[in-house]
């Protein structure tokens, strides 16, 4: 284990795990976005890194990743903390979900650890700053030097917008965000706003992909999928984004079931959201298999990977590059450390 990987599993881990699972989350976000905004902060945070290898990376939607390594959206909705995400080794991240509107989210609690189960449970519902907050945050990232890695940006529905009006949210997010955005993810898969997933069906999909590829310009669009299709509903889906020039797939969002739970977690298991973590770790694998089998799309695989033999196996099992959040929660910088060199 590292030096910093042993601080956070000696030191950090145990005080932010004492608190709850949403209080934890801003207190780390908060550091990371302190750490980002000034020089010093971002030396110390890469020289703790310094001794973390690196693979030797790949090009993939005409964008250089210099490690197979990325953050997942989720972590950081609102794009504060992106030089730390760099300075900690990432070799890209993704922002947001954004939404065109504004939002709160759900009422709390709305986020739960699953300790022995190595998962989280979470209902957020995209709060966040709205979309035009995040592209000027951005914008001045990119104005002061600050960003060297890969940006995505995951834009959503907005709650008040009826499911069909969606393609036009959507293209709201689009617009103000298309210049700053390395890739833009469009996320038809949380289960956290209502309606949402109904958007995966193939002609609300091929309605919605056909309108934000159109928009986009030179810009990839890529589609991130659930991991509660069926396999037919996973080639159906599969063929709209081919007919709408979708340039890769992300393999997958957090899931409904309740399988894999230690039975020590189970008084979670009936909280509502979306489940993530170690539960996940095979379905995801085996959906990011299913994709390369059966197209020739290239998948970002993220969901379960809590390790860098779980990345690996991702990694095997055909996906281009990984992502990771829920592991990063219960591995800290080791999990990075042990990834990146992949």
């Amino acid at each position: 284990m590292t030096v910093t990987g042993t601080v956070y599993a000696r030191l950090a881990k145990p005080v932010l795990f004492r608190l709850d699972a949403e209080r934890a989350h801003n207190l780390t976000l908060r550091a990371a976005t302190a750490a980002g905004e000034h020089a010093v902060g971002r030396r110390a945070v890469r020289a703790v890194m310094a001794d973390a290898p690196s693979s030797a990376g790949v090009n993939l939607l005409g964008l250089r990743f210099e490690n197979r390594l990325g953050l997942a959206a989720g972590m950081d909705k609102n794009a504060r903390a992106v030089p730390t995400w760099s300075a900690l080794g990432f070799g890209h991240v993704e922002v947001g979900t954004v939404t065109a509107i504004a939002q709160g989210g759900n009422p709390a609690p709305r986020m739960f650890r699953l300790r022995d189960s190595g998962s989280l449970i979470n209902r957020m519902g995209f709060n966040n700053h709205g979309a035009d907050a995040l592209a000027t945050r951005l914008r001045a990232h990119r104005a002061a030097g600050l960003i060297d890695i890969p940006v995505g940006v995951s834009i959503g529905k907005s709650k008040v917008t009826p499911v069909d009006r969606a393609p036009d949210d959507y293209l709201t997010s689009l617009a103000a965000v298309r210049d700053v955005a390395d890739y833009i993810a469009i996320n038809v898969s949380s289960p956290n706003t209502p309606g949402l997933r109904s958007l995966q069906d193939a002609e609300p999909l091929r309605e919605l992909l056909s309108a934000v590829v159109g928009a986009a310009d030179a810009t990839p669009v890529l589609v991130k999928l659930a991991p509660d299709l069926t396999e037919s509903a996973i080639d159906e889906a599969l063929q709209v984004a081919t007919d709408a020039g979708i340039s890769a797939i992300i393999a997958s969002n957090t899931t409904l079931g309740r399988d894999g739970l230690d039975p020590r977690d189970r008084k979670h298991a009936s909280e509502a959201g979306g489940l993530s973590g170690r539960p996940l770790t095979v379905r995801s694998r085996d959906m990011v298999a299913r994709i390369c089998a059966v197209s020739d799309f290239p998948v970002i695989g993220v969901g379960g990977i809590m390790s860098g033999t779980d990345a690996r196996a991702m990694l095997d099992a055909g996906a281009s590059l990984v992502q990771v959040y829920t592991g990063l929660v219960y591995g800290g910088p080791s999990l990075i450390h042990d990834i990146r060199q992949l």
